[in-house]
C-alpha cells in the first residue's frame, strides 16, 4: 500500500524489512539458508508461521494519544506548580528546545520508539505548563478558553474528515507539507530576530499579528487531516503495533501547536481590555 506522506512510506518500508525477517525461516547462518528458497506463510508446503506482533490499529492510535495527553496534562501541571516564577522564562525556553530537538529526531527517524515519544510528552508537557503560567498570570481564563477552543477545533476537524468533507489528496498533503515547513522557517527567523531586539509585527497585537496567528490556527488544524490520513495508511500497510506511538505523536503535535496559537491570539483581544 502506497502512501503520499515521506515520512510513513519510511516507516512502511521498515515495517516491511521487519516482517520480511519476521516471516523467513531461520537456517544455521542466520534467515534463510544458502541454495534454498525462503518460505513464507502461506506458501505450499511453507511450516507453521512464526509468531508475528501484532499490527497497528485506530485503537491503539486513540488509547495511545490519550495516554500521551494525559503524561503531556501531569508534566505541564507539575511544572506549572514546581518551577518558580523567578526561573520561568529560563525554563520554558529550555524545554522549548529540547522539546523541538525530540520532535525532529521523532519525526525523521527511520523507527518508532516509544521512550522518545513518551519523553517528548514530558518535557512538551512542561513547556506548555510553564507558557500556561504566563499566559494565566496576564489574562485570567485564558488557558480554559484556549482548551475549550483547541478541542472543539480537534472534534471539528475528525468529524469533516469522517464524513470526507475534506480529504487528504496527494496535492493537498504536498501543499500542507510544504506550507508548513514555510511557517516554521518563518517563526524560525521571527523567534531569531526577537532575540536581537527586532520586531517584525508578527508575535505582538497589530492586525498583521492576528492575521499571522489566524493562519497558524487555520494550518495547524488542517494538519489533523495529514495525521489522520497516516492513521488509515498505517493500519492499511499493517504497520507493527509500535508504530501507533509514531502516529499518537503527530496528532498531539498538531495539539500542542493548535493550543498556543490558541492563547496567543485570545491574548490579543484580551489585551485591548
Amino acid at each position: 500500500m502506497k502512501t503520499s506522506n515521506p515520512v510513513l512510506a519510511r516507516l512502511g518500508q521498515a515495517a516491511e524489512r521487519e516482517r520480511s525477517a519476521g516471516y523467513a525461516q531461520p537456517g544455521p547462518y542466520g534467515y534463510g539458508q544458502p541454495g534454498i528458497p525462503q518460505q513464507y506463510p502461506g506458501q505450499p508446503g511453507s511450516p507453521v508461521a512464526p509468531t508475528v506482533s501484532g499490527t497497528m490499529t485506530v485503537d491503539d492510535v486513540v488509547v495511545k494519544t490519550v495516554a500521551l495527553l494525559a503524561i503531556l496534562g501531569v508534566s505541564a501541571a507539575a511544572a506549572w506548580i514546581v518551577v518558580p516564577d523567578s526561573v520561568l522564562g529560563v525554563a520554558w525556553i529550555g524545554a522549548a528546545m529540547v522539546g523541538l530537538v525530540l520532535g525532529l529526531i521523532i519525526s525523521f527517524s527511520r523507527v518508532a520508539n516509544p521512550a522518545l515519544v513518551v519523553a517528548y510528552a514530558i518535557v512538551e508537557g512542561a513547556f506548555v505548563g510553564l507558557v500556561s503560567k504566563v499566559y494565566e498570570t496576564a489574562y485570567q481564563g485564558i488557558v480554559l478558553q484556549a482548551v475549550v477552543a483547541t478541542f472543539g477545533v480537534f472534534f471539528v476537524m475528525t468529524m469533516l474528515y469522517k464524513a470526507r468533507v475534506i480529504r487528504a489528496t496527494p496535492k493537498f498533503v504536498k501543499g500542507m507539507i510544504a506550507v508548513m515547513a514555510g511557517l516554521f522557517a518563518v517563526m524560525l527567523i521571527n523567534l531569531v530576530l526577537a532575540l536581537f531586539g527586532v520586531n517584525t509585527g508578527l508575535r505582538d497585537s497589530s492586525p498583521l499579528a492576528i492575521g499571522f496567528s489566524l493562519v497558524c490556527i487555520v494550518v495547524a488544524s488542517l494538519s489533523f487531516v495529514l495525521s489522520f490520513k497516516e492513521v488509515e495508511d498505517g493500519v492499511r500497510m499493517g504497520l507493527p503495533a509500535r508504530y501507533s506511538w509514531t502516529a499518537a505523536f503527530g496528532i498531539v503535535v498538531s495539539l500542542v501547536w493548535l493550543y498556543l496559537e490558541m492563547l496567543r491570539l485570545i491574548s490579543y483581544f484580551q489585551g485591548d481590555d
